[in-house]
């Protein structure tokens, strides 16, 4: 495979280097002043008891939240090979994440495949927008992943009661020092092994109600004056 854009251009490669040094601790010093509010951690659990690896879905403009949430418990996250997905990679597995290359449009069938093998040992992640959108619109990689492994899909959605958006497809939300970030993590579903055609969208369409579901709780969470967690 021919090598990316990025990596044949040295200001690039200096750009990538740079997010990767800087980014990882000025995160770390962020999210260290976030008062959490977590709801349906108890879900999580039950979904990954018997050796059961947690599929977690969620949407690309939350990346930062779910970051900080489930540093350092060796989830594998699907990235992209094109330059962002680069200096994601460089970050995320500094915070204790590890990584399939690829994505819809360069190495999907590799990550995807990759992805397989490490559900057997890991939990996994996908930004089910992602990598290029259209926004909250999930894309069937969840959902094909719990079919092919039996691993549960646990949707979850993260909201900031202070944050920034940036003006990229995804509006990637920046939550502010010191502002209450509430986390929901919504019911966790299986799809079955001989699910069709019909059944994967009916999964898929289910997987978006969930994540919509897990948003407006969090909204309430942020407006409750309940003394926060974390």
């Amino acid at each position: 495979m021919p090598p990316a854009s990025w990596q044949r251009s040295w200001p690039r490669r200096v750009e990538i280097a740079a997010i990767a040094a800087l980014a990882p601790p000025a995160l770390r010093a962020l999210a260290s002043t976030w008062r959490w509010r977590v709801e349906g951690e108890e879900r999580r659990q039950a979904a990954e008891r018997d050796g059961a690896h947690g599929i977690h879905a969620f949407w690309h403009g939350r990346i930062l939240h779910g970051t900080a949430h489930f540093r350092d418990r060796g989830i594998v996250v699907i990235t992209s090979e094109n330059f962002d997905g680069e200096w994601i990679t460089r970050i995320i597995r500094r915070f204790g994440f590890g990584t399939a290359r690829g994505s819809s449009s360069r190495g999907a069938r590799k990550a995807l495949r990759q992805l397989v093998r490490d559900a057997r040992a890991h939990p996994t992640a996908f930004t089910v927008d992602g990598p290029r959108g259209p926004a909250r619109v999930a894309q069937p990689g969840a959902v094909w992943l719990s079919k092919a492994t039996g691993n549960p899909v646990i949707p979850f959605h993260a909201e900031a009661a202070a944050h920034w958006s940036l003006g990229s497809w995804d509006r990637t939300q920046i939550p502010k020092p010191f502002t209450k970030v509430a986390l929901v993590i919504g019911e966790p579903f299986v799809v079955a092994r001989d699910a069709d055609e019909p059944a994967l969208e009916a999964s898929r369409r289910r997987l978006e109600r969930e994540l919509m579901a897990c948003e407006a709780r969090c909204r309430e969470l942020l407006a409750s004056p309940t003394r926060p967690t974390g």
